[in-house]
């Protein structure tokens, strides 16, 4: 699996180059590639790191290497810092390495600007990032607009592409469930794939990824435009998580360092995080509440009795969690600050208004006034997309006025914002009547009475509304599309169910449901796998879902997420923002 020009390292492909060198990174790249290698690990290496930009080269290094995704502004950029190098006279060693494959286009930049017989050109087949124990991403932030707006569909080859990749190490994945566009394109993709390039896996062994269901983020754009609650949807939300961490002020956190940014990592390694993560933010308070308490008493008893040695060291123990406790007060301190406005709190009301849908007129005003009062364009996008959605467009003389109002308000540079939302349909003029009354009740996607403290249901994740790709999921898992079928043809965009390789004739999940049955067992006797895709994105509280599902009684499998990238109702909206000119 290693590509031309490169060895691997630790599972990372490094580039073969002696000697000391500078490594120019794409600035896009720049997260991806820290999660998978530690920059102190490549200076140790002698390598010097910088950023791309339009600035020449500061280094004396006489070897360079450009780490690139293949666009053609990066090109440019490329370009002029060997063009000054040129004009001072400097002779260096250019090598260009393409994420994750070149392209003939950005080649073509090269040899137009005569430097393309300067380089030595590879590629460095990054297809997927793990972002934490569960979760992979094929880091393809805009995949969801290029695709529905752009008419671009060249992620859905890289996404086949990192499933195929995936393939070879744990062997053909016999079942394939796809709902949408995109989704069914990418099975269709990775069918042609295993036929041109088989993965050969042993006669009897058991795939170790049993399922593969993929969606697409049209079929459900409800779920991320509602306000995520659980405690890492709203770090999300509020904070905008990168990369697995928040940049925050140092106040924030208890540092008194004034103007100073600090970085808090957010995965798994940290257990008390771990712990509370997928959980409503209302039951993280509490958690927190208590374990703040528990550990004044432990103190108290301390100072002021006798201790035996073993419970001394039992208090010391306590204490090493005390630096994860004080940073979770901190951050659920600072986001209780946005959670108790009163802005927020009647966003939430209406987002549950308009997924109940049933008081067309209360929500029209409502965002009709945000739009007087000139709120945020984003949070004003949100709800209108939701709206829209859930009504299946709004009538004629609506969408013109609220169209001709947004312009007024916002400017009429914002025309290619609207137009960016009318292609990808998500706000469009009503031309047949909205199903999602029918959908809403036939997937019991609005759940009186949830209890956040003992969810019983995922619905807790967005506080009595049940995300519907989530649903989608729990279906295809249970007992495969067929049982709603009538409902799937209902979402937007066609659905598919294949078999494939060897084990295609074995009973997948339409016949099989408990963890007695072999196929559901890897061989290793641990659960089997399931992996869903979401293509254009998916939220943290997705994942909390998904990951409250795996978590349940009679389950069969584990679940494991990929996707294009994280996302959140706000940076969603965001990629549909663009002013003429």
């Amino acid at each position: 699996m290693g590509s031309r020009g490169c060895v691997r390292f630790r599972g990372i492909y490094v580039l073969p180059i002696r000697g000391k060198k500078c490594l120019i990174i794409d600035p896009k790249l720049g997260g991806s590639l820290s999660s998978i290698i530690q920059t102190s690990l490549l200076k140790e290496h002698g390598v010097e790191l910088r950023h791309l930009s339009a600035e020449p080269i500061q280094s004396d290094c006489t070897k360079v290497v450009f780490l690139v995704r293949s666009k053609i502004d990066l090109m440019k950029f490329i370009c002029s810092n060997v063009h000054n190098d040129i004009s001072k006279g400097l002779q260096r060693e250019y090598h260009v390495y393409f994420v994750p494959r070149r392209a003939v286009v950005c080649e073509k930049v090269l040899e137009d600007e005569k430097v393309h017989q300067l380089m030595t050109i590879g590629e460095y087949p990054l297809y997927v990032v793990p972002l934490d124990e569960d979760v992979l991403s094929f880091e393809l932030d805009l995949a969801y607009k290029e695709s529905q707006v752009d008419g671009d569909t060249s992620s859905l080859w890289h996404i086949a592409k990192a499933i195929h990749k995936l393939e070879f190490s744990f062997g053909v994945i016999p079942n394939v469930r796809a709902k949408g566009k995109a989704s069914v394109r990418v099975a269709d993709i990775l069918n042609h794939m295993q036929a041109e390039e088989p993965v050969n896996s042993p006669d009897m062994v058991v795939p170790e990824i049993n399922t593969l269901i993929l969606l697409d983020r049209e079929v459900d754009m409800v779920t991320p435009m509602c306000s995520q609650l659980t405690y890492e949807g709203l770090i999300d939300e509020f904070l905008h998580i990168n990369n697995g961490s928040v940049e925050l002020d140092a106040s924030i956190m208890g540092v008194q360092q004034e103007g100073k940014k600090i970085k808090v990592p957010l995965n798994s390694s940290d257990k008390l995080f771990k712990e509370i993560r997928d959980l409503n933010f209302e039951v993280v308070v509490q958690i927190l509440r208590q374990k703040a308490t528990s550990m004044k008493q432990d103190y108290t008893e301390m100072t002021t009795t006798t201790q035996t040695v073993s419970e001394l060291k039992d208090f010391v123990k306590k204490l090493n969690s005390l630096p994860e406790i004080t940073r979770h007060i901190n951050l659920a301190q600072h986001l209780s600050t946005f959670t108790s406005k009163p802005s927020f709190l009647g966003q939430l009301d209406m987002e549950h208004t308009i997924v109940e849908a049933q008081s067309y007129d209360i929500c029209y005003e409502y965002i009709e006034e945000m739009i007087h009062k000139q709120e945020p364009l984003v949070n004003v996008l949100r709800l209108l997309i939701l709206f829209s959605v859930t009504n299946s467009g709004l009538p004629k003389k609506h969408f013109d006025y609220l169209r001709r109002e947004l312009l007024h308000s916002y400017g009429f540079e914002h025309m290619a914002t609207l137009n960016n939302l009318e292609k990808a349909g998500l706000l469009k003029k009503q031309e047949t009547k909205s199903n999602w009354l029918t959908i809403k009740r036939a997937l019991q996607l609005v759940v009186d009475d949830t209890d956040t403290a003992n969810p019983n249901d995922i619905a807790y994740v967005f506080s009595g509304y049940a995300p519907l790709s989530i649903r989608l999921i729990q279906h295809a898992v249970r007992s495969g599309w067929r049982p709603i079928e009538e409902i799937l043809k209902l979402l937007p965009g066609p659905h598919s169910e294949t078999k494939r390789g060897r084990f295609s004739s074995s009973p997948s999940f339409d016949t099989l449901q408990g963890a007695s049955a072999n196929i559901d067992r890897a061989a290793d006797g641990r659960r089997s796998l399931v992996l869903v895709v979401f293509i254009g994105g998916v939220t943290f509280a997705e994942i909390s879902a998904l990951r409250f599902l795996t978590a349940q009684e009679g389950m069969a499998y584990d679940m494991i997420i990929g996707t294009t990238k994280i996302v959140s109702g706000h940076n969603l909206a965001e990629t549909f923002v663009e002013k003429l000119g």
